[in-house]
């Protein structure tokens, strides 16, 4: 019997070239589903598996000329980092399920996936509109108490994360790379806050594996196998978040788009999912629908982030950004006004006072009439 622990033969395993989950899957059948005895077993008994010829069962036998195990161990200590098997209880429940599931997760951050994920993807060429809408949609399921899935691209990956983390809430960032190589480098900030804030970095790569074509479309399986649904804000035809979806589909996740403008072509793609038959989104209720939750109750068996009533918060305890104080502040007296009239009197270019207002009437603090004007709740 080999030396290794459970966890180490695991990332042996993960760790070596040429052998993908599937065909791990059908050794560790073969073996009594002990990873450790794939690395003592004869060649002869090891190629009688379907799919393992000479050069898979040469791997496992002379895995210490492939892997630095003593090297992958203590940059986990270094990082920081824990490598969370597929048989522990913090790896994400829901990507079990799939045949190509990867054997363990490098994960930086203690969030242990006791919520149901969603996953909000879209491009990293993004609008305004799919800046706002992304940061609206990570902010309000946060709230609700689920976790929003990502993966720290630029474009509306980084505004889902940050709308998460603005609610308070859990998010969690899939990496198309090795856990100590930061990709892009601009947002070495936002992954620190979601480390810090109680979320996850995940990868399946080990240390130093750079990102590529083929680490993406592995990564976006991952986004798509670990969540409940997943939202595609923004996307053209031939964007990462089509594969995403395709693989949400194929899984069995609930796949929701949300609409643009019919000549942009980063909504392109959501539009050619509406047609295939995605669920057209407007709003968080829909997923709520969707997913048979109660409306106000949040996920089945999760407690929504704690918030106080909206109408009794003050100004200062609402943890304004300067913007949102000085709109907010436009309102006194009972003021009602319209967007036009909030331009004047906020002194805010009309796409920063739209995406400032989202952020109040999520913090409850002012309400949208029917008349398009505005009021302090």
């Amino acid at each position: 019997m080999s030396e290794l622990t459970e966890t180490q033969a695991f990332l042996v395993l993960n760790a070596l070239p040429d052998i993908g989950p599937i065909t791990t899957n059908r050794l560790l059948a073969a073996f009594s589903e002990d990873p450790r005895r794939l690395f003592d077993a004869p060649a002869a008994e090891l190629e009688a598996v379907k799919g393992v010829g000479p050069k898979i069962s040469g791997n496992l036998r002379n895995w210490r000329e492939l892997v630095n195990l003593p090297k992958e161990l203590a940059r986990l200590a270094q990082a920081g980092a824990t490598f969370v098997t597929s048989r522990d209880p913090a790896y994400p429940p829901l990507l079990r399920e799939l045949a190509d599931a990867p054997l363990g997760l490098y994960r930086r951050g203690d969030y242990s996936f006791d919520a149901p994920c969603v996953a909000i993807v879209g491009s990293r060429r993004t609008t305004l509109y799919g800046q706002a809408v992304a940061k609206k949609l990570g902010f309000e399921l946060a709230r609700l108490g689920f976790c929003v899935v990502s993966g720290l691209a630029r474009g509306i990956d980084t505004f889902a994360h940050e709308g998460a983390l603005e609610a308070g809430g859990r998010t969690a960032a899939v990496l198309g790379n090795g856990i100590d190589i930061i990709y892009p480098p601009e947002n070495l900030k936002l992954y620190q806050r979601i480390e810090e804030n109680g979320g996850a970095i995940l990868t399946e790569f080990p240390f130093g594996r750079r990102a590529d074509k083929q680490s993406f479309a592995m990564r976006n399986r991952i986004v798509a196998g670990m969540s409940r649904a997943v939202i595609v804000v923004e996307s053209d035809v031939s964007g990462g978040s089509m594969i995403t979806a395709k693989f949400a589909g194929e899984q069995g996740r609930l796949v929701f788009a949300v609409p643009g403008r019919i000549d942009q072509p980063t909504s392109a793609g959501c539009h050619q999912l509406i047609r295939d038959g995605a669920t057209l989104l407007t709003s968080v209720d829909d997923v709520l629908s969707e997913l048979n939750y109660l409306e106000g109750f949040g996920p089945a068996g999760v407690a929504p982030v704690a918030e106080k009533p909206a109408a009794a918060t003050p100004p200062a305890a609402a943890n304004l950004s300067p913007d949102e104080a000085k709109v907010f502040g436009c309102f006194a007296g009972g003021a009602i006004l319209a967007p036009d009239a909030l331009v004047t009197a906020s002194g805010l270019p009309s796409h920063t006072l739209s995406s400032t207002l989202m952020m109040l009437e999520l913090k409850r603090l002012i309400a949208k009439r029917a008349d398009g004007a505005y009021e302090a709740r």
